[in-house]
């Protein structure tokens, strides 16, 4: 008889095991979405002005106003749950969240895992560093430590193509900058777009490489496979355009941040279109 409940109790837990699982691991198709009343999008929590969250706790920034609107078409409300960018394509894989909108730079490594929707933003690679000891071109950093943060572009580029710099690495980017504000490194790259924010709000601090790198693009990411959402975010950043939504959304979160002379065209991407 014990033996017989044992065997049944191993049987149920295998069971319970793989419905646990497979829940936690399936993707929402946008039905699923609108009939549970929220979505779920994975954003930066620490990377001002692109994803942050504000003095009062809540989640503000470029990445963060077009989630809302998402949420606002789709007629949910939004949960948003704060990532590292090591975490970002493991968070569609197993289902944590619907949408990942962290300032997700389009790869072909990343795209094996992950599906990317419409580009929304340009991008390439920069170096902040103190204006004392600026660093104006890659190979002054062979000999000296550059801070980047896990799990990003930068960590690739460098590893790839400058061996020999020594890389200080971190999980977070709030790390990152604070590793660079108290020395703890020569310089710091990670997105130029990031990188000219924070120097404009850092005095003593500048980008001496404002361009490294291909020219890449930042989109929205979905669970691999999820074709319904998919197809109903590239129609959405599609239709959006025709109200020059994305301009606007600079306008609000990253005017302020890069000033009034600030080229948005150089950053912005409507509706997929990349001029």
């Amino acid at each position: 008889m014990n033996k017989f409940f044992v065997m049944c109790a191993a049987f149920l837990t295998v069971v319970l095991f793989a419905g646990c699982n497979k829940s936690s691991t399936s993707a929402r198709t946008v039905e699923q979405i609108k009939e549970s009343g929220e979505i779920v999008v994975a954003v930066f929590s620490d990377k001002k002005p692109f994803g942050y969250v504000d003095e009062y706790g809540k989640y503000q920034g470029y990445d963060v106003y077009f989630a809302n609107r998402i949420a606002e078409d789709l007629g949910v409300k939004v949960k948003y749950i704060p990532v590292e960018a090591t975490s970002r394509v493991e968070f569609l894989v197993t289902g944590k969240v619907d949408i990942v909108l962290a300032n997700f730079t389009v790869t072909p490594e990343r795209a094996e895992k992950v599906d990317f929707a419409l580009p929304y933003m340009k991008v390439a690679l920069g170096i902040v560093s103190p204006e004392s000891a600026l660093i104006t071109e890659p190979e002054q950093l062979i000999g000296k430590k550059l801070i980047i943060t896990k799990g990003t572009t930068a960590e690739t580029y460098f590893t790839r193509n400058y061996p020999d710099i020594e890389l200080l690495k971190f999980d977070y980017y709030a790390e990152a900058y604070a590793a660079l504000l108290d020395g703890r490194g020569d310089a710091f790259s990670t997105d130029n777009t990031e990188v000219l924010a924070w120097a404009i709000e850092n005095p003593g601090f500048a980008v001496g490489v404002e361009t490294l790198g291909d020219l890449d693009t930042i989109a929205p990411a979905v669970q691999k496979g999820n074709e319904s959402l998919l197809t109903w975010l590239n129609d959405e950043i599609v239709s959006l355009a025709e109200e020059n939504f994305f301009h606007k959304d600079y306008e609000e979160t990253l005017r302020p941040v890069y000033g009034e002379t600030a080229d948005a065209d150089a950053l912005v991407v409507e509706g997929g279109v990349i001029h």
